[in-house]
C-alpha cells in the first residue's frame, strides 16, 4: 500500500480510538458537577456518594483519552508534514490555546478536586470541578474551530503555496463553528447520560445502593432527554447549512446522483458507485428537499452534477467522496440515535410512574444500550471527516496532497502495527477499570482509592 493510504489508516485507528473517550469526558464532567451541585446545596450525602463514584470512572475516562490523543500531534509533523507546511500558521494557533489554557486549566482543576476532597472548602471544591467541565468544553471548541477551518476555510490568504491566518477573527466565527461544536457537546451529553443510565440499570437490577443509583437515573434521563432532542434538533441545522458550503458530502450521504426537484430522502438504497446511480431505492418523496432547505418542493443538486461544477472550479479530477461508506455511516448514525429518542421517552415515562425500578427487561436494554452513543459518534465522525475527501482543507489542498514527502510506506506500516496493537493494550485496560469501578458499590468509596485512580491517571497525562 502506498504512503498515502497507510497515512490515512493510521490516523484513522488513533482518531477513531481517541473520539471513543472525548464525548464521554465532556458529558460526564458536567454531570459529575452537577450531582456535587446538589450535595453542596441539600448537605444529602447520598449526593457526595454518587459525585466520587461517578467522577472516579470520569478519572479513567479523561486519562485514557488524553494518552491516545497525543499521538495524533505527532502524526502531523511527520505523516502529514506538506499539510503542516500548508496551512500550520492557522491550524496551529487554536490548537495552541486549547493547550495552555483550556488544558492546562481542565488539567490543573482536576487535580485540586481529586486530592481537595475535605481539604477545600466545599464551594471551593465545587468550583474546581465546574471549571473542569467548561475547560473540557472550551477545550473542544478550539479543536473544533481548527478543524472546522478544514471543512469550510475563512479567514485566510494565499501566499507563497501556503495558507496565512489574515482574520483571527474570522477563523473563531467561523460559521461552521456554530453547528459543529453544539452538535459535538450535545452528542458528549448524550453519551454520559446513556453511560450513567446503563450502569445505573445494573445495580439497580441487583438492588444495590437503591437511593445512590435511582437518584442517577433521574438525573441521567433528564439530562439524556435534554441531549438527545438537542442533538437531532441542532444535526438538521448543520445539515441545511452543510448542503450550502459543501453541497457534494450532503449529496453523497444521500446517495442523490442526479438533481431533483422535489428530491426523495432514500431510506435504502443499492449503491454503484462505478456507474454513479443507484440500482434500487426506497424513498420517501419530498424528504430530502425539507432536509437540505425546509421545503418540500426544493431542488437538490445531484452529485454529476456537483461533479461537473467541481471540475470546473477546481480542474479535472474526481471530487465524489466514498457514496457507500457515507450512505450507510449516517444510517447508522441516525438509527441509533432513533433508539436513543424511544429509550428516553419510555425513561421519563417510567419516571413519572415511578416505576423504573420494576421494569427489569427495560433496564437490561439500557444496560446494553451503552453503546448506542458511541455508534452514533463515531459513525457521525466518519460523515463528517470522510464526507470532506478527496480534500484534506476543502478547496484548498487535496489528501493526496498534504502526505509527507520523506516517510516511507514501510515505516508507516510498522508504526500503524505498533500502535494498532498498543491501543488494543490500551482498551483491554480502559475496559478491565471501567468494569471493576462501575460495577462498584458507593459505599466502599473513601478518599484513597479516588486519589489512586488520580495518580495512575498523572502517570498518564
Amino acid at each position: 500500500m502506498s504512503a498515502l493510504i497507510l497515512s490515512r489508516l493510521q490516523f484513522a485507528v488513533t482518531t477513531s480510538y481517541h473520539f471513543l473517550f472525548v464525548p464521554l469526558t465532556l458529558g460526564l464532567s458536567v454531570l459529575v458537577a452537577i450531582m456535587e451541585t446538589l450535595y453542596v446545596r441539600t448537605g444529602n450525602e447520598t449526593y457526595k456518594k454518587m459525585t466520587k463514584f461517578w467522577g472516579k470512572l470520569f478519572l479513567i475516562n479523561f486519562a485514557v483519552g488524553v494518552v491516545t490523543g497525543l499521538v495524533q500531534e505527532f502524526q502531523f509533523g511527520m505523516n502529514w508534514s506538506e499539510y503542516s507546511r500548508f496551512m500550520g500558521d492557522i491550524f496551529g494557533a487554536p490548537l495552541a490555546i486549547e493547550a495552555l489554557l483550556a488544558f492546562f486549566i481542565e488539567s490543573t482543576f482536576l487535580g485540586l478536586w481529586v486530592f481537595g476532597w475535605d481539604k477545600l472548602s466545599k464551594k471551593i471544591h465545587l468550583l474546581s470541578i465546574w471549571l473542569v467541565a467548561f475547560a473540557s468544553n472550551i477545550s473542544a471548541l478550539w479543536i473544533l474551530i481548527a478543524n472546522s477551518f478544514m471543512q469550510e476555510p475563512v479567514g485566510y490568504v494565499l501566499r507563497n503555496g501556503r495558507a496565512e491566518m489574515n482574520s483571527f477573527l474570522a477563523l473563531i466565527t467561523n460559521e461552521h463553528v456554530f453547528y459543529q461544536f453544539p452538535h459535538t457537546v450535545l452528542s458528549g451529553f448524550t453519551t454520559a447520560a446513556f453511560f450513567v443510565l446503563g450502569i445505573s440499570a445494573y445495580h439497580l437490577i441487583r438492588k444495590n445502593s437503591l437511593e445512590v443509583f435511582r437518584r442517577s437515573f433521574k438525573i441521567a434521563t433528564i439530562f439524556g432527554l435534554i441531549s438527545v432532542f438537542g442533538v437531532m434538533g441542532i444535526g438538521h441545522l448543520q445539515g441545511v447549512h452543510l448542503v450550502q458550503a459543501q453541497p457534494m458530502k450532503m449529496a453523497a450521504v444521500e446517495a442523490h446522483w442526479e438533481t431533483e426537484q422535489p428530491a426523495g430522502f432514500n431510506v435504502f438504497a443499492s449503491i454503484d458507485e462505478q456507474n454513479h446511480r443507484n440500482t434500487s431505492e426506497l424513498k420517501i418523496p419530498g424528504m430530502l428537499s425539507f432536509l437540505s432547505y425546509n421545503n418540500f418542493t426544493a431542488e437538490v443538486k445531484g452529485i454529476n452534477e456537483l461533479q461537473k461544477a467541481d471540475e470546473q472550479q477546481y480542474g479535472p479530477g474526481n471530487y465524489v467522496p466514498p457514496v457507500t461508506t457515507l450512505f450507510w455511516s449516517f444510517r447508522i448514525m441516525i438509527a441509533a440515535g432513533t433508539i436513543m429518542i424511544l429509550l428516553v421517552l419510555i425513561g421519563i415515562f417510567s419516571l413519572k410512574n415511578q416505576r423504573f425500578e420494576q421494569k427489569n427487561g427495560f433496564l437490561k436494554v439500557l444496560l446494553w444500550a451503552i453503546p448506542l452513543p458511541y455508534i452514533a459518534n463515531t459513525t457521525g465522525w466518519f460523515v463528517a471527516e470522510i464526507g470532506r475527501q478527496p480534500w484534506i482543507v476543502y478547496g484548498l489542498q487535496k489528501t493526496a496532497a498534504g502526505v509527507s514527502t520523506v516517510v516511507p510506506a514501510g515505516q508507516i506500516l510498522t508504526t500503524l502495527i505498533a500502535f494498532t496493537l498498543i491501543y488494543g493494550v490500551v482498551a483491554v485496560a480502559a475496559v478491565y477499570l471501567f468494569v471493576k469501578y462501575a460495577k462498584q458499590s458507593p459505599d466502599e468509596i473513601t478518599a484513597k482509592p479516588d486519589e489512586n485512580v488520580a495518580k495512575g491517571a498523572s502517570l498518564w497525562t
